[in-house]
């Protein structure tokens, strides 16, 4: 029992860094109706802008973890919005199928430049916050998890004070609901869009540090696997939803845990997949994906 409770804290924290990058996904699909598959290689560009602040600020402290985490946001929240401006904002009148190539271009774009500008060996990211384990019972805790399970629920928290009760968030879903209705009531659509991708992006960006904090080795592909299971978890709890795609990023994470510990095992980077299947045959919309009110 104290084992299986063990994977199942283990998976939350998984699933909540899945979670972070799966409301990237459907921020932007919920404004502009397309998946920005550059977007985890944003989360890789996070970590790495951790790695080198992590060696500027140096020590281990929350203070400094927190200056970490907050530089890799703002770096990529920039980035976010650069991406937008350049690569997306000339091709919003052109067809779905140009700007999803459009975005896989730029996704391999950013790889290539990450192994230019940051190497193709594995480094190792440098302690930023404190880490210890503690026992409950029988069961055996990292302090690791629990710190990315709190900041998770913190810029989640954050992130639902953003969309429901500021002027922003109203004009984000506005422009999700009616793009047209809201530029006629005098909405900013462009910088709305750049917002939104700019917030994404720094979401990306916190779930990157914080899965270089829980498994300290990054490189320049690292976003690949995270990226596509966390596509996986904003379908499975319904593009566009924001409750539905934390849900199934905690969802696939203890699921994905969970395999790992059976006998299963070789399944365990199948088992998104095999979900994403389930779901499209039987539940195209989502779990949550008829939810209306959290969409944004």
């Amino acid at each position: 029992m104290s084992e299986f409770i063990q994977q199942i804290i283990n998976g939350l924290s998984v699933g909540a860094m899945y979670a972070l990058i799966a409301i990237g996904y459907t921020l932007v699909y919920g404004v502009l109706r397309f998946i920005n598959f550059a977007h985890s290689d944003v989360f890789m560009v996070g970590s790495f802008v951790g790695f080198y602040s992590g060696k500027v600020l140096g020590g281990t402290s929350w203070a400094g973890g927190l200056g970490v985490m907050a530089a890799s946001m703002v770096g990529c929240a920039l980035l976010g919005i650069l991406i937008e401006r350049l690569a997306y904002k000339p091709l919003r009148s052109r067809s779905k199928l140009t700007v999803l190539i459009t975005a896989i271009g730029v996704s391999m774009l950013l790889q290539n430049v990450g192994q230019l500008v940051f190497g193709t060996n594995p480094q190792p990211f440098p302690d930023t916050l404190p880490a210890t384990t503690f026992q409950v019972g029988g069961v055996v805790v990292s302090s690791k998890d629990l710190v990315v399970l709190g900041f998770t629920l913190c810029l989640l928290g954050a992130l639902e004070y953003i969309v429901l009760k500021t002027k922003v968030g109203t004009a984000m879903r506005a422009v999700a609901f009616n793009p047209q209705a809201a530029s006629l009531m005098g909405i900013n659509i462009d910088w709305i869009i750049s917002f939104t991708f700019g917030l994404g992006s720094a979401l990306a960006a916190a779930g990157g540090f914080l899965w270089a904090y829980k498994f300290p080795r990054i490189e320049p592909f690292m976003g690949v696997a995270p990226g596509l299971t966390a596509f996986v978890a904003a379908v499975l709890g319904g593009i566009g939803n924001i409750t539905g795609a934390a849900l199934g990023g905690l969802l696939l994470g203890v699921i994905e845990t969970l395999v790992k510990g059976s006998r299963w095992s070789t399944w365990t980077e199948a088992i998104a997949f095999v979900l994403l299947i389930l779901i499209l045959l039987f539940k195209p919309a989502g779990l949550l994906g008829r939810v209306q009110a959290e969409k944004v």
